[in-house]
């Protein structure tokens, strides 16, 4: 069988997660799983997203945006669950594709989740150093332009300063350091940091939600869904499609749960709650959110506003509860970054076990048992995006790499129903084939309305991957029969 179509084995992957085939410490309960996702999914979405789907597409109707988009996500989220149970495997859509579409496609979403959770940490680091600024600013400190802007972009400092272009984003560079760092130390420590950081923030919005929805003014409501402009993308029924595909972003985040799948206590039982139970309470706490926000103000105050939830608690009159907000936002910030950056390293580490990636990427440290020498890569590469360049670009790259992932796992579950239909499945994604064929029917849609240089910028980061699995990967692959250092399973 050619090589670039052959399957890992599911009984080779079980033995890899299992007793000594498994290096990697179990520590993570169901709890701590639903906290990795919460701590994923909210944090820049709910806090910007909402205000440009709600001013430039849906109006107040920006909620049934949320639903609409938490039902595409609904089907992606039932299809990882099935896998994450079948195979409780670090690596998330690069294992399940490796054991349902074979090694070619599997290296194609490894290579593909970089752009998900690598610039995705990145982009989020670049985020977190703004509203750190603006913290600052709030109490009369004002970091040197030079310390806190890449030298490509412009940026407007909390004094109302415009700079064009500094040396270097040294904050978005020390957070993503410290928290690689902390990812070394151990998943354990982590989790508890993570844990922390979701409570926070998960406060602080149900604040927002209890504290605004006394000073809600119905007349923000009228109309609910505004009359389509006669532009596809503004407003009516149209708007509010165009909305979802916007904040359907926000949602990011949730799959990363399942690269941590070696590391959970009871991975059969507790993948499913931690996927489908993140996704649950963060469309709960965004519909709310969403409602309370439009509600305070009307949904045209937030046209060009980078900090809509600012301004829209603003006419509540709780101003000595603004920073508390903001601080909540750099609390979900930082625990989306620390996702991120964890759901890479398990990504690579998985990656190089197979022998398609240098043994560098899976060194276990013996004391943390984490993959440190990962860690650290991925420390500077994501250092030198979120210090040195524009993420803003890069954005798009995060989505269409998560949507392009989220296809190929719907695509394996329906596959593997057709191949292995008498494997053990301690969840079942329901309504088979219908509910992936939806599910890779919306991601592709949603794929269809990002920009064109998306695909242009995707085609060449595929390219370098491509580049990469035929110099290295394959001939060092361990599914590959002619490589000296294959282990018969």
């Amino acid at each position: 069988m050619n090589q670039l179509w052959i399957t890992k084995p599911l009984d080779k992957l079980m033995a890899e997660s299992t007793g000594e085939g498994n290096q990697l410490k179990r520590t993570l309960s169901a709890t701590s799983l639903v906290a990795l996702g919460i701590g994923a999914i909210i944090g820049a979405g709910l806090f910007s997203l909402t205000g440009i789907a709600a001013a430039e597409h849906a109006g107040p109707a920006v909620t049934i945006s949320f639903v609409l988009a938490a039902f595409g996500c609904a089907f992606a989220g039932l299809c990882y669950a099935e896998f994450a149970s079948m195979i409780p495997i670090a690596g998330s859509a690069y294992t399940y594709s490796y054991a349902t579409m074979g090694e070619f496609a599997a290296w194609i979403i490894g290579w593909d989740l970089v752009l998900e959770y690598a610039l995705g940490a990145a982009t989020v680091a670049v985020s977190w150093s703004r509203y750190l600024l603006e913290f600052l600013g709030g109490f009369g400190i004002h970091l040197p332009v030079e310390l806190v802007c890449s030298p490509f972009e412009e940026v407007t400092l909390s004094d109302g300063t415009l700079v064009t272009g500094g040396l270097i984003n040294l904050p978005a560079i020390l957070v993503v350091c410290l928290l690689s760092l902390l990812l070394i130390r151990g998943t354990e420590g982590s989790a508890l940091m993570n844990n922390i950081l979701v409570t926070l923030k998960l406060l602080v919005v149900v604040m927002f939600i209890t504290l605004g929805w006394s000073h809600i003014d119905p007349a923000n409501y009228t109309p609910y869904i505004p009359a389509n402009t006669g532009e596809y993308d503004h407003f009516g029924w149209t708007g509010i499609a165009t909305g979802a595909a916007v904040v359907f972003f926000a949602f990011i985040g949730f799959d990363a749960v399942s690269t941590a799948a070696q590391e959970a206590k009871h991975p059969q039982r507790d993948m499913p709650i931690g996927i489908l139970g993140s996704l649950v309470i963060c469309t709960i706490l965004y519909v709310l959110f969403a409602h309370v926000m439009t509600g305070l103000v009307n949904y045209t105050v937030f046209e060009g506003d980078a900090k809509p939830a600012a301004t829209a608690f603003a006419v509540t009159g709780y101003d000595f509860l603004q920073n508390a907000l903001i601080l909540a936002i750099l609390a979900g910030y930082t625990s989306v970054m620390l996702v991120m950056l964890l759901g890479q390293s398990r990504v690579f580490y998985t990656m190089s076990k197979d022998g398609l990636l240098p043994p560098f990427f899976s060194d276990i440290h013996k004391k943390f048992q984490t993959p440190w020498k990962t860690n650290l890569f991925f420390m500077v590469f994501v250092s030198l995006f979120a210090g040195f360049v524009p993420v803003s670009d890069l954005g798009h790259m995060v989505s269409i790499g998560t949507l392009f992932a989220f296809c190929l796992v719907c695509a394996g579950v329906w596959l593997m129903r057709v191949r292995m239909p008498h494997i053990h499945r301690a969840f079942k994604t329901p309504l088979v084939p219908f509910v992936p064929i939806m599910g890779i029917v919306v991601c592709l849609y949603l794929m269809y309305s990002l920009p064109i240089e998306s695909w242009y910028r995707l085609a060449i980061w595929l390219a370098i991957g491509l580049g990469i699995y035929f110099f290295y990967g394959k001939k060092h692959s361990g599914m590959n029969p002619d490589n000296p250092e294959n282990i018969e399973s």
